[in-house]
């Protein structure tokens, strides 16, 4: 296989992992604690890494490391679960999937890259896409869950392009381990301030939260920024439809879900999108070692 497409599809099980988070956190978890799951989903994660790597970040890296730890985790988890609980899950999704544009805009505004005409018109029919696969009639427009959900999306795709643009000198799991762990000292006072106290744990709430920060966190973020090293930035943005399309499917499989003609038809969308963007976004990148 080629090399280009074997980091593809590692990548792409970062954001099918995401997916499954819907699933777990309703099924699982303790109700009405988002930035409790966030915090417990991404510190634990970060401390194991940081142990294990026995990295100390240089000087120089500090700041920046700093900033990706904002913009991939905790703003973007913070903003996420915000929008999450003020807008319907459709709703939110297909804002989330202008992100490939977003990041086009930045690599054309600072790097003086014009996207590939292909990888435009495949992130509209991405949109598209999503909206027939999740949008319901008569979705609640709450400005503030908008909002949250856009700002969360620009922190993604600030923090992707970041990532490979700074390039900065830890290993990869260092390099994870800061961030998720920065990250989650960030969501350590929402936390704390905003979500009741966590009650007793029973067995199947501990598999939840671990779940979430064995797989949710130490491997997809590990996976996720790889390939942020290895492909171009567009086309790790475009792999995050990935994440509401492997949570439809999960509610199809272990919940019952319906899905309609007109889900499976952007369903097929979305997939084409993500594969023309791909194509169309090929570039070499230096790996993050």
């Amino acid at each position: 296989m080629n090399n280009t497409w074997l980091n593809v599809l590692m990548t792409a099980l970062a954001p099918a992992i995401w997916g499954s988070t819907y699933i777990v956190t309703t099924e699982l978890l303790p109700p009405d604690r988002p930035f409790t799951a966030a915090l417990l989903r991404a510190l634990p994660a970060g401390l194991l890494l940081v142990l294990y790597s026995r990295y100390w970040p240089a000087r120089r890296d500090w700041p920046r490391l700093l900033v990706l730890a904002a913009l991939n985790i905790g703003f973007f988890q913070a903003l996420l679960f915000v929008a999450a609980y003020r807008l319907p899950g459709g709703l939110a999704a297909v804002v989330g999937a202008i992100q490939p544009l977003l990041m086009m805009g930045l690599v054309w505004s600072l790097d003086h890259q014009r996207p590939a005409s292909a990888a435009v018109v495949a992130s509209v029919v991405g949109i598209a896409g999503m909206a027939a696969l999740l949008l319901a009639p008569g979705a609640r427009w709450d400005l503030i869950g908008i909002v949250a959900a856009f700002v969360g999306t620009a922190c993604m795709a600030s923090g992707t392009y970041l990532t490979r643009r700074w390039q900065l000198s830890p290993p990869l799991l260092a390099f994870t381990g800061w961030q998720l762990l920065l990250g989650g000292l960030l969501l350590l006072p929402l936390a704390y301030w905003i979500d009741p106290p966590l009650p007793t744990l029973s067995p199947q709430h501990w598999l939840g939260y671990a779940y979430l920060c064995v797989f949710g966190a130490l491997l997809a973020y590990g996976l996720w920024f790889r390939g942020i090293a290895r492909l171009a930035p567009v086309a790790v943005s475009s792999l995050g439809l990935l994440s509401p399309l492997v949570a439809v499917l999960l509610g199809w499989l272990l919940l019952d879900q319906r899905l309609t003609g007109i889900a499976l038809l952007g369903l097929v969308a979305v997939l084409g999108s993500i594969l023309t963007v791909q194509w169309a976004s090929r570039a070499p990148a230096r790996a993050h070692t």
